[in-house]
C-alpha cells in the first residue's frame, strides 16, 4: 500500500508540476515567439481549459478499461504531449500542445485518484487521500517553491507568528473543508464523481478564475482561495485571514445544510 500511495502521488505530483511550470516559462515564450500579453494569457489558459474538459472522459475511461490501463494511457498521452509542446514551431502549435497536456494531466490525475479509492479500504480512504495530497503538497512547496526562489535569490524568512499563523489557519482550513465535503458528500452519493469534482474545482477552475483570466477580484472569495487565505498566503493578492475563515465558515454551513437537506429528502422518500 505504501508503494502504491507513492506512485498515485508521484502521478499527482507530476501532473500540479507542469500545470504550473509554465509561468517561469513566459518572457521566453513571449520573446521567442513574439507573443502579445493577450497571447500569453490564452497559452496559461489552455492547460486549465484542457484539464476541465478532460476530468470526466479520465472517470469514464476507469470504469470501462480499468484504472491502471486508464493511468498508464493518460501517463504516456501526457508525455507525448508534453514533447509536442516543447517541440512546437508556432503559436498555434504551443497552443493545441499545451491544451492537449492539461487534457492528459487531468486525466492523469484523475485516473490516479480513482484508483487510491478503488484499493483504499472505505475506512481508511479519507487518511489515504489526506496522506496522498499531504505528500503531493509537501514535494511540490520543497522543490518548486525552494528552486523558484533560489533563482531569484530569495530566502525564506519566516518568524513565530507565521508559522503560528500557518498552522492555526491550515487547520481552520481541513476542518471547514471536511465540512464542505461532508456537505458535498451527501448531495452527491457517488464518492468518485465528488471527490473528481472537488478536485477538479479546486486545482483547475478556481485557478482559471483567479489567475489565469485575470477574475482575482472574484476568486479570492471562493472556498479554494479562502482557505489558503487562512494561512496568510498572498496578502496582496488574498483576503485577510480574519475575514477568509468567517466567509469559508460560510460555505461549510451552506454545504452542511445542502447535505441535511438532501439527506432528510431521501429519508423521507
Amino acid at each position: 500500500m505504501r508503494r502504491l500511495i507513492a506512485l498515485i502521488t508521484a502521478l499527482m505530483f507530476l501532473e500540479l508540476v507542469f500545470f504550473g511550470v509554465l509561468s517561469p516559462m513566459l518572457p521566453g515564450l513571449k520573446h521567442d515567439f513574439g507573443l502579445s500579453t493577450s497571447q500569453a494569457g490564452l497559452l496559461v489558459a489552455a492547460y486549465a481549459v484542457g484539464a476541465i474538459v478532460g476530468a470526466l472522459p479520465a472517470v469514464m475511461l476507469s470504469g470501462r478499461a480499468g484504472v491502471r490501463s486508464a493511468a498508464l494511457a493518460s501517463l504516456l498521452a501526457f508525455a507525448a504531449t508534453s514533447v509536442a509542446f516543447g517541440l512546437a514551431t508556432s503559436y498555434a502549435g504551443l497552443l493545441a500542445s499545451r491544451f492537449a497536456q492539461g487534457f492528459a494531466g487531468a486525466a492523469c490525475f484523475t485516473a490516479a485518484m480513482v484508483w487510491l479509492l478503488e484499493v483504499a479500504p472505505i475506512n481508511r480512504r479519507g487518511v489515504l487521500i489526506g496522506i496522498a495530497f499531504g505528500l503531493m503538497a509537501t514535494a511540490i512547496a520543497a522543490v518548486v517553491g525552494s528552486t523558484s526562489l533560489a533563482a531569484r535569490g530569495l530566502a525564506i524568512r519566516l518568524d513565530a507568528g507565521d508559522y503560528a499563523l500557518l498552522l492555526a489557519g491550515s487547520a481552520a482550513g481541513a476542518g471547514l473543508w471536511a465540512a464542505i465535503g461532508v456537505g458535498l458528500g451527501a448531495v452527491v452519493r457517488n464518492q468518485v464523481p465528488a471527490v473528481v469534482g472537488i478536485c477538479t474545482w479546486l486545482l483547475f477552475v478556481e485557478g482559471l478564475l483567479f489567475g489565469d483570466i485575470g477574475l482575482s477580484n472574484v476568486g479570492r472569495f471562493l472556498p479554494g482561495s479562502l482557505a489558503r487565505a487562512a494561512t496568510g498566503q498572498d496578502p496582496l493578492m488574498l483576503l485577510a485571514p480574519s475575514l477568509a475563515v468567517p466567509l469559508l465558515a460560510l460555505y461549510a454551513a451552506a454545504a452542511a445544510a445542502a447535505g441535511w437537506a438532501a439527506t432528510t429528502r431521501r429519508d423521507v422518500a
